[in-house]
């Protein structure tokens, strides 16, 4: 395998990490301080559920951004790449926990991933 070629995996990794690790601490946070609850998920207030949903939009904003800024060549075809993969992690989701509601979360989500990776890829470009 040629070294670009994991470089350009090693930054869709890196990028995904940070979305990952993003969310759960925020997450585990929110847990934490009685802010959030994981089970039912749907007994949180639809404003929390929305807060929720922006900072998991802006983590994945960010982790397109890293993987652009990291990726040897081509930034943007590697935030667009993540951005993929976070709508197909998403969906996979929303069908597993079809019968747990509310679905506009990760409808929302679905949404909101691709415009993310295209504002992570372009501010990365900017930089």
């Amino acid at each position: 395998m040629k070294m670009v070629t994991l470089k350009s995996i090693g930054a869709v990794v890196a990028g995904f990490a940070a979305i990952v690790i993003l969310s759960m601490l925020t997450d585990l946070m929110l847990e934490k301080t009685g802010n959030m609850k994981t089970e039912p998920f749907d007994e949180n207030p639809v404003w929390l559920i929305a807060i929720i949903a922006a900072y998991r939009t802006v983590y994945s904003t960010f982790g397109c951004y890293l993987a652009a800024r990291l990726a040897p060549g081509k930034p943007m075809k590697h935030a667009i790449i993540l951005g993929m993969i976070g709508v197909v992690l998403t969906i996979v989701g929303l069908i597993a926990m079809w019968d747990i509601p509310p679905r506009w979360y990760p409808v929302s989500l679905i949404v909101l991933t691709m415009p993310a990776a295209w504002l992570g890829g372009k501010m990365a470009i900017k930089k």
